[in-house]
């Protein structure tokens, strides 16, 4: 029998045939896959031939198509429907696709044949894109360790290896953590809460089989928990439990592994030639070096403290009229800001999401998609890898463009957080592919189900990576879509953002889910003039990361990162009662691979650029401009990692922007 992650994809659109793959299927078909990709390699690097473009660069591109298909699946259900099988699989994978790259990063004919053609550059008459394509190829093999020799290349290898299975590690005992704790409430417990959240913990309650309503550790049950219930001691218990993932002791304690992870990422830059791994991180994204990255944090550090300490204040003397007495602690924040968000914009989440029906602002997504750049959306019927799932069809002037897939709700089986992913990325070549493109996020389930106006905003987000990966227009699939610089990533997804606050988009798709009514014009009002409402307290949490993030690998690894962190936050004053939003044994960014190491910062640099983007909407005079509309698209959309980021955005705006947008767009200005 054709194992179906192997046979070819007749479904529509050659979506992967989800409903015919085993979790069986997998180790065959990675172990015929990854023989297939070593074959391919040593064809490439054994040709008799003299190096070219073609038979080079190009070949390099074209190979591994079987062993893409098969990752792409099990990648995508490992991460949004994981199960003891799987999580086992992804075990035994990770160190081998890793002593896989590693080989082919030092294995000096391949390595040599690049070089090859990378020297005969200036007569070989390549196009820009065939250029920049050739220039990554090269600097990813220097950058891999393929100019390494002896002692040092086998150091080097074994150092990825062992980091592929302290990433796996670490992102398991997360889940686990995220997974198994859960805290039962009581019918009084309830008392005080919001309808949705008590439907909300009702559902939790089923899904853990616990005979009655829970708290659990996803976001978007913990968050409106600890805004909403009056009751301080289970606010205590449960924030408790939130920040103390990856750092329970036993078995998924993660202390350790992000000790020895960043020992590996120093050792690994210094056998490269650098200082610190942030500077060998840094090289190749927009900031350069870290100095320039602690530069931009601190900037925003300093007026986003202030105003949290003017907001603590206020807050402290809430709590006191409470009777409450003592110091403002962090399961106090987010109950009494709601409350204050009340009191000075007569505006709570209780009556705000009612307004925010998923599917409403789903449709909202795609409207705005529609205006900017022509796009429609029609639902498909395919099978998928988990029935919450859903599927489009995206086309521009009936042509297919690509293939959406949602997945929305939150489960045990799902990691946190929401994060864009490409099934298929767009490329011409070896042959013409459109993009399957998945978001995921981990929404509260209902019936209908509400957001709050954070939840609408990480929509809008994740649809913005998404528009990036469906309209890249390039030639070959390492530059599509996504691959660019990591902060230069952000921008797509952050920009999309702002068309949530666009007044027309809020007054056409904010309908109230009993009444069907729009949102009020009143309060549509308190809405938009609340947006940057808390933002002491949001920003002091990102950045306080984000700095933590930068010291773990800007010098010396520490020995104890929680000492580290621990004494990064005394030197920035952190204030008490707000807590990093990510503490380093549940940073998952920075430990469950290299991808956000030394780069947690890449949302706040994207943020300089999304202020100053709209910006150019607004001075056009419409949110919905044609011309800035398909500017954005030609010059930012659909090149990819064509070109270098700072050109890029140079061609769409002109200029570079000053971090003053982001400090208005946040009111964090003087």
């Amino acid at each position: 029998m054709t194992n179906p992650l192997l046979s070819d994809w007749t479904t529509p659109f050659q979506i992967a045939p989800f409903d015919t793959i085993a979790d069986t299927d997998f180790v065959p078909a990675f172990e015929q896959a990854l023989t297939e990709h070593k074959a391919e390699i040593e064809i490439v690097a054994g040709s008799a031939e003299a190096p070219t473009f073609a038979n080079t660069i190009e070949a390099l591109e074209a190979a591994g198509g079987a062993l893409d298909k098969v990752l792409s699946v099990f990648f995508t259900v490992t991460g949004a429907d994981s199960s003891e099988a799987r999580e086992a699989l992804q075990r035994e994978f990770s160190p081998k696709l890793a002593q896989h790259s590693a080989e082919i990063a030092s294995n000096k004919a391949l390595f040599a044949r690049v070089a090859a053609v990378w020297d005969a550059r200036d007569g070989l008459d390549l196009t820009d894109e065939q250029q920049r394509v050739l220039m990554l190829t090269h600097r990813g093999f220097v950058r891999g360790g393929a100019a390494l020799e002896g002692d040092k290349d086998a150091r080097m290898q074994q150092i990825k290896a062992r980091l592929a299975v302290l990433g796996t590690e670490f992102t398991q005992n997360l889940l686990a953590d995220e997974r198994d704790w859960f805290m039962k409430l009581s019918e009084e417990d309830l008392d005080g809460l919001p309808g949705f959240v008590v439907d909300a913990a009702r559902a939790a309650g089923v899904e853990k089989e616990a005979d009655g309503p829970v708290v659990t550790l996803s976001r978007s049950l913990i968050v409106p928990f600890l805004q909403f219930s009056p009751r301080r001691d289970l606010r205590e218990v449960a924030f408790r439990a939130w920040v103390a993932r990856g750092e329970n002791g036993g078995d998924t304690d993660n202390r350790a592994i992000a000790a020895e992870i960043l020992a590996l990422r120093e050792e690994r830059a210094q056998l490269l030639g650098y200082a610190t791994f942030a500077n060998y991180k840094l090289e190749t994204e927009m900031a350069k070096t870290p100095d320039a990255v602690r530069d931009l944090l601190m900037a925003v550090w300093t007026p986003a403290k202030a105003r949290a300490q003017a907001d603590a204040a206020i807050l402290t003397d809430m709590m006191q009229v409470d009777g409450v007495n003592g110091p403002l602690e962090p399961w106090d924040w987010r109950y009494y800001a709601e409350k204050r968000r009340k009191a000075d914009h007569d505006l709570d989440e209780a009556t705000l999401k009612p307004y925010l029906q998923l599917d409403r602002m789903i449709e909202a997504s795609f409207a705005c998609a529609t205006r900017l750049f022509g796009l429609a959306f029609e639902p498909l019927d395919v099978p998928l890898y988990h029935p919450d799932c859903r599927a489009w069809e995206v086309t521009r002037n009936g042509k297919h463009v690509a293939v959406f897939i949602g997945d929305y709700f939150a489960r045990g089986s799902k990691r946190s957080g929401a994060w864009c992913s490409a099934m298929r990325g767009q490329a011409k070549m070896p042959e013409q592919q459109a993009p399957v493109v998945i978001n995921v996020c981990n929404f509260a389930k209902g019936d209908p189900s509400l957001l709050s106006y954070d939840d609408a905003r990480t929509l809008f987000h994740e649809f913005g990576h998404a528009l990036h990966q469906m309209l890249s227009n390039v030639t070959y699939e390492s530059i599509s879509g996504t691959s660019v610089a990591r902060d230069f990533v952000e921008l797509p997804s952050q920009l999309y953002e702002h068309w949530l606050e666009v007044p027309e988009v809020l007054q056409e798709f904010a309908t109230h889910a009993e009444t069907g009514e729009a949102m009020p014009p009143e309060m549509l009002e308190k809405v938009l003039g609340a947006a940057n409402f808390d933002q002491g307290f949001q920003t002091v949490e990102y950045v306080a990361s984000a700095l933590v993030d930068l010291a773990f690998h800007d010098g010396a690894a520490p020995q104890d990162p929680m000492a580290r962190q621990a004494e990064v936050l005394a030197d920035l004053d952190m204030p008490r009662a707000i807590t990093m939003r990510h503490a380093t044994p549940h940073f998952a960014h920075v430990f469950a691979g290299d991808g956000y190491s030394s780069g947690y910062y890449s949302y706040m640099w994207s943020e300089v650029m999304d202020a100053d983007a709209f910006a150019a909407f607004e001075e056009a005079g419409s949110a919905f401009d044609p011309a800035t509309a398909e500017a954005l698209e030609a010059h930012i959309l659909s090149t990819g990692g064509s070109v270098e980021a700072e050109q890029l955005y140079t061609r769409f705006r002109g200029r570079l922007p000053g971090v003053e947008a982001l400090l208005k767009g946040r009111g964090l200005m003087a």
